[in-house]
């Protein structure tokens, strides 16, 4: 066995979370450490093992046919010492929790990662480019995501490694974001019809992300871009026209008008991503330039993913 295999095999290596990204991560990264020293683990909560709703049921039989060992831990409910304590455990820690923790879930988690000696951390940073974007955006989210950057950069112990996706694909179909209404028959773009944004599906981020975490010469202390696709309002439009075989009624809102919206109802957490993502800067970056156009890996772009989403065909 190489020594580059070797080292690979032998580290210890959690995911945290098992949910839509988390086991994107896990059904792609389970398969190439079937001969690993350590099995992998994933961080779940308790009461998912013990009282777990249908889906869960179903995931954690696949997990478990995998290999992938399921680690019971209450990120809300537990001590920073214990979460340390827990993490010390792990030479990898790759974060796929999300915010479901609330607020400052995401600082706390790289701070205990950095106390517990990991050496080395994939934060959740799938999404847009935070460095770009900068403090003071008026997202909170966005703001803890940069001062998560601030930390990392900060120290020299713990390698690090930042996966940038833009958007989940499915989040421009998503009812409550309110860009497509397929009944009402209205697309919306935000900002302008030009401004772009950058979506990978999950399933590409969890390929992506393994092919990233495994790839010798390790990728260390860098954000790396992947993306399915990248489009413009504009093209979006003409994709959803073209797959449905209609033609939806446009309406683009203006900076303006969804900052305007913002101020009305601040607490509002889609009025805020509607503002920040018609922005255009730091949402989107050119698919040529990613990590997965780089190696030739296919993705799938809006258009393929919403033909098999929706079950259509092009008019």
């Amino acid at each position: 066995m190489s020594k580059q295999l070797t080292e690979v095999n032998i580290e210890n290596i959690l995911v945290l979370g098992a949910g839509e990204l988390g086991m994107a991560v896990l059904r792609h990264l389970a398969p190439r450490r079937i001969n690993a020293i350590t099995p992998l683990a994933a961080l779940v909560s308790p009461a998912s093992l013990t009282s777990p709703n249908p889906k869960q049921a179903q995931d954690q039989l696949e997990l478990r046919a995998l290999g992938v060992h399921l680690l019971p831990f209450d990120l809300a409910g537990r001590e920073d010492d214990d979460l340390v304590a827990l993490f010390s455990q792990f030479h990898t820690v790759v974060n796929c929790t999300g915010f479901v923790a609330g607020p400052g879930t995401q600082i706390r988690l790289t701070q205990a990662a950095i106390s517990a000696g990991v050496r080395r951390y994939f934060p959740w940073q799938f999404g847009v480019d935070y460095d770009v974007i900068g403090k003071g955006s008026g997202q909170p989210v966005f703001d803890e995501q940069a001062d998560v950057r601030t930390l990392l950069r900060a120290q020299s112990a713990m390698e690090w490694v930042i996966v940038s996706t833009g958007m989940f694909t499915s989040f421009l179909f998503e009812p409550n974001f309110g860009l497509v209404e397929f009944k009402a028959g209205i697309l919306r773009g935000l900002g302008s019809w030009d401004t772009q944004v950058t979506v990978t599906t999950p399933h590409d981020i969890g390929r992506l992300t393994t092919a990233i975490l495994l790839e010798e010469p390790r990728v260390r202390n860098q954000v790396v871009y992947v993306a399915s696709d990248t489009v413009s309002y504009g093209q979006l439009a003409d994709i959803v026209d073209a797959v449905t075989g209609r033609r939806l009624k446009r309406e683009l809102l203006t900076q303006e008008e969804l900052m305007a919206a913002l101020k009305r109802h601040p607490d509002d957490g889609m009025a805020r991503y509607r503002a920040a993502f018609a922005r255009g800067d730091g949402m989107w970056w050119d698919k040529a330039t990613t990590y997965n156009a780089q190696r030739n890996i296919p993705t799938t772009d809006v258009k393929t993913w919403l033909q098999a989403s929706y079950g259509m065909r092009d008019a």
